[in-house]
């Protein structure tokens, strides 16, 4: 079918700036398009891919070399001389969110390997990408080890293949973009960190043109090819331009005052690691050859700096990206334009840059590749992102939840609680904002999922990826090793001759494997005013923040309810976007009676809603709560109705002081579940089973 032209979009003048850098300079390193539903993310991605030049390949190569530069670890090669080369489009490869690892890197031909006792490599789609578009839709859903796996080759420019006994690597060079809708989930900082620029796509408010982006798809929906007749001229001037942006990359000059001033503006964002200064660098670069010059200047670095630099300035998973216009602009006023006063004019242009590393000189071409693949000086490319990724998992500084309770004046409880004589709810607080955040322990359902669970880090599942623990001819998918055991005991009865195996249907045997899965994280909050003591909510808002944190890295779906007064409230559906919730527990309000009963009925409520709409994805609940309850029937009799559905729960006890009543350990009891001190939350991996037998013998 017809593409729409990129040049018919309307509006997304950033978006469609970003998409032609990459094009101009893949070393860039991508493009993360982020943006609510139907704002054309896919329709430009895919708009691009008809404008890229056209590539010469070798006849039959699978992985696309190209004749004047053939690749010497080509699984195909060596070519041949008179190998006739063909030209053709390049390609716009979509990865699938469900796609598997096999079907990324590639797998074993097992057609050749039984029947021809032949080891050879199925080519995957990063080998199909080679020298085209990578286009992965919905990225934030993708597997988090095959985005890591993407970028790793997106960087190197190289694809490594370990499977089954076959070793390759092949070149895999290609322009990555990813789109996703926050909506649905972040990615983690590390793998957004990789993605060279970031967009921010929103539809317009202004209903001129909303009226004229209706009339252009109404009109290309009724005729494709005659929507695209109309757009031709533009399409074919911008593709021209393209082209020759990309001739001229290598001469553009990026002078050593506009490098001062990248780095300068990197430094005053405060981003880790140095490959944000690289990226800058070479959009500038990009921005330059693109509008026709030789020589870079601030207002490159200006915009290079808007698309690089948004999505590397988070400080926190439920920050949102963005860039202070006032420091951006400051950064390059405050950054010298002249020649450096410390540089030696006598200096050697040509002396290695290692003797002065402060005063590297002037550079050219910084779209090409170079010799490092992408990578700055020659070191390990992943150990800055890995280090910021442990830095965001595992703060230097854990508090525990105990010091957030210290950080605040004591207030008496009494002040805010409703007492049983009144006939009306004293005037609600605010809970106010979380103390810092810690590391949580792992909460888990105790049991092991199954294969179709949700893919993730929090309990324990089989899984389609993780580590091989056995096999089974139920298991999916096909264990090579197994299968050929299976086999070998019966080759003399099945009458096998020659090479290869004779097999039967019944050799079968998949791989059972063991890994993680993702969860539907229901929290359970009691915001009354027994809780409603200023220290004390900090305290709570504090820990459930830190779980809501812990439940994003570990990829959950979570929601929250609160109860207080004389009902509970879902405040926080259950979603893969935690940053609602994390802005709601400043303004949570508290105080008044404890409907305990109420909260408990309207979170099954909640959770047989979506056993409905997502039956694979199993819950847990966590309810933070000191167990009083003044409103309301008996807690007890819905939590028992809970534990018979069989579901996994962990009640946070919330009692302080000398005197405890011990009602959170009964609820507890009553749920099946188990309980945990809040000021023990910091403490090692615990898991939702634990002592939970013991406790309903106790009871």
């Amino acid at each position: 079918m017809t593409a729409y032209p990129l040049s018919a979009v309307v509006g997304m003048d950033d978006l469609r700036l970003a998409l032609i850098l990459n094009a101009v300079s893949p070393a860039i390193g991508g493009l993360l398009v982020r943006g609510e539903k139907g704002t054309a993310k896919s329709t430009a991605v895919r708009g691009l891919a008809a404008l890229l030049p056209p590539v010469t390949v070798v006849t039959g190569c699978r992985f696309s070399c190209d004749p004047a530069d053939a690749d010497p670890d080509c699984p195909d090669g060596p070519h041949p001389p008179e190998a006739r080369p063909i030209t053709r489009a390049a390609r716009l490869v979509e990865l699938p969110v469900g796609a598997s690892e096999d079907r990324v890197t590639g797998a074993i031909d097992l057609d050749r390997a039984l029947a021809e006792g032949i080891t050879s490599l199925r080519p995957g789609l990063l080998a199909a990408a080679h020298r085209g578009l990578l286009y992965v839709d919905e990225v934030n859903l993708l597997h988090d080890h095959l985005v890591d796996l993407l970028l790793d080759a997106a960087a190197l420019g190289v694809a490594h293949v370990e499977r089954d006994g076959v070793s390759v690597r092949h070149a895999a060079r290609f322009l990555l973009v990813g789109t996703m809708n926050p909506e649905e989930g972040e990615l983690r900082p590390q793998l957004l960190d990789r993605f060279g620029l970031t967009v921010e796509v929103a539809a317009s408010r202004q209903p001129p043109v909303r009226a004229e982006v209706v009339r252009r798809r109404l009109a290309y929906d009724a005729d494709p090819d005659a929507f695209a007749a109309r757009w031709a001229v533009q399409e074919t001037a911008l593709a021209a331009r393209i082209a020759t942006a990309r001739d001229r990359l290598p001469a553009v000059e990026l002078p050593d005052s506009a490098l001062r001033q990248v780095t300068a503006v990197c430094a005053a964002f405060d981003v880790d690691g140095m490959r944000a200064d690289v990226v800058v660098a070479r959009t500038a670069i990009a921005l330059a050859a693109w509008e026709g010059r030789e020589t870079v200047d601030a207002d490159d670095v200006r915009r290079a700096a808007r698309l690089a630099l948004p999505h590397r300035c988070r400080r926190g998973p439920f920050d949102a990206p963005g860039l202070d216009e006032d420091t951006l602009t400051k950064a390059l006023d405050e950054s010298p334009t002249g020649p450096d006063p410390d540089l030696d004019p006598d200096m050697d242009p040509d002396m290695d840059p290692d003797m002065d590393p402060d005063r590297p000189p002037p550079t050219k071409g910084g779209g090409g590749r170079g010799g490092d693949g992408g990578r700055v000086g020659g070191g390990p490319a992943s150990s800055e992102p890995e280090t910021t990724s442990e830095r965001t998992a595992e703060p230097d500084v854990v508090p525990s939840p105990r010091s957030a309770e210290h950080d605040a004046p004591e207030q008496d409880a009494g002040e805010h609680r409703a007492t049983a004589g009144q006939g009306q709810e004293r005037q609600e607080r605010r809970a106010g904002t979380p103390g810092p955040s810690f590391r949580p322990r792992r909460l888990e359902i105790p049991d092991t999922g199954t294969p179709l669970g949700a893919p993730g880090r929090r309990s324990r599942a089989r899984t389609s990826h993780g580590a091989v623990v056995t096999s089974s001819p139920d298991a999916p998918g096909l264990h090579l090793l197994a299968t050929l055991r299976a086999a070998a005991p019966w080759q003399h009865a099945r009458g096998r001759v020659g090479p290869g195996l004779a097999l039967r249907p019944s050799d079968r045997r998949g791989a059972v494997r063991a890994g993680r899965e993702g969860n539907l994280v229901l929290f359970l909050v009691d915001a009354s005013g027994s809780m409603a003591a200023r220290a004390r909510m900090r305290t709570v808002t504090t820990a459930v923040l830190s779980l809501l944190l812990d439940a994003y890295q570990r990829r959950d779906r979570v929601g929250m309810i609160i109860f207080r007064g004389s009902g509970a409230d879902l405040v926080l559906p259950p979603t893969s976007s935690v940053e609602v919730g994390a802005a709601r527990l400043a303004s949570l309000p508290t105080g008044g009676r404890t409907p305990l009963a109420a909260g408990l009925t309207r979170a099954g409520e909640v959770l047989a809603a979506e056993r409905r709409r997502d039956p694979d994805r199993r819950p847990l609940l966590i309810v933070v709560t000191d167990g009083r309850a003044t409103a309301g029937p008996d807690p007890l009799t819905p939590a028992r109705a809970l534990a018979r559905s069989g579901l996994a729960s962990i009640v946070v006890d919330c009692e302080s002081g000398h005197v405890r009543l011990g009602l959170a350990g009964r609820l507890a009891t009553a749920l099946g579940g188990t309980t945990i001190p809040i000021d023990a939350l910091a403490a090692a991996t615990n898991r939702a089973s634990g002592h939970a037998t013991s406790r309903r013998r106790a009871a």
